[in-house]
C-alpha cells in the first residue's frame, strides 16, 4: 500500500492512524499542500478530487478518508475498528461523523485561506473562526463521553471514533483551544498518544514533517 498525504493534513493523520491499529504496512508518499501539489496533473489526474489522503491499494486509488477507513475495516477484517455490536458500532459512527462531517468542511485549509484573501481576516480572526466551530461540536461530544462514562477509550480500545478525534484534537490544541472542561476526551487522548501505534501515526513523526515541527 502507498499513502499519498501530508503530515499535517487530519484527514491523511485518520488514515495513518487506522493503519496502524490494524498493522498494515504502507509507505508514507508526501504530498506538499502548502505548495499545491495535490493540484498538480500527476496528482488530479489520478484523484480528481485533488485532496489527500489517497491511498493506492488492490490496483486502485482510494480516496475521501471516512470511507477508505470502513473499506479497510472490510478488506481486512482482522483488528477491527468498528465494534462487533451493533449499537456500539451506532455510537462510534454517531461521535465519529460529528467531528467528520461538522468540524472538517468549515476548518479545512482553503477555507482558512478563503477568510483572508476575500474577508479580509487576519490570523487572529481565523484563529477564532476555528476556535468557534471547534465548541460547536467538540463540546456536545464530549457531553455525549461523559453520558456513556468512557473510559481511557470510547470502548475497549482506540478505533474508529479515537481515529477521528486524535487529529481534531492535534489541530484544535494548534489554535489554542481550551480543553480545561473535556476531562473525557483528553483522558482518551492521552491513552491513545501513550501507544506505539499512535506515535508512529502522529504529525510529529512523518518523514515530511519540518524539522523542529511540533504541535506545541
Amino acid at each position: 500500500m502507498k499513502l499519498y498525504g501530508y503530515f499535517r493534513s487530519s484527514t491523511s493523520y485518520r488514515l495513518r492512524l487506522a493503519l496502524q491499529l490494524k498493522g498494515l504496512e504502507y509507505e508514507n508518499c508526501p504530498v506538499n499542500l502548502v505548495e499545491s501539489q495535490q493540484k498538480g496533473e500527476a496528482f488530479a489526474s489520478r484523484n480528481p478530487f485533488a485532496t489527500v489522503p489517497m491511498l493506492e491499494a488492490g490496483g486502485k486509488d482510494r480516496v475521501q478518508s471516512m470511507a477508505i477507513i470502513e473499506w479497510l475495516d472490510e478488506a481486512y477484517p482482522e483488528k477491527p475498528l468498528l465494534p462487533v455490536e451493533i449499537e456500539q458500532r451506532y455510537l462510534a459512527r454517531e461521535l465519529a461523523y460529528a467531528i467528520a462531517t461538522e468540524l472538517h468542511a468549515p476548518l479545512n485549509l482553503p477555507v482558512l485561506k478563503y477568510l483572508k484573501s476575500e474577508y479580509g481576516q487576519d490570523q487572529e480572526g481565523v484563529e477564532t473562526w476555528y476556535r468557534h466551530w471547534l465548541a460547536r461540536t467538540l463540546v456536545p461530544v464530549e457531553q455525549r463521553l461523559a453520558q456513556l462514562n468512557t473510559g481511557d477509550f470510547l470502548f475497549d480500545a482506540p478505533g474508529f471514533f479515537e481515529v477521528v478525534l486524535m487529529p481534531q484534537i492535534y489541530n484544535a490544541r494548534r489554535f489554542g483551544y481550551d480543553f480545561s472542561d473535556a476531562p473525557h476526551t483528553t483522558r482518551i487522548e492521552a491513552a491513545c498518544l501513550a501507544l506505539d501505534e499512535v506515535q508512529r501515526a502522529h504529525p510529529d513523526n512523518q518523514n515530511d514533517t519540518p524539522e523542529g515541527e511540533t504541535v506545541q
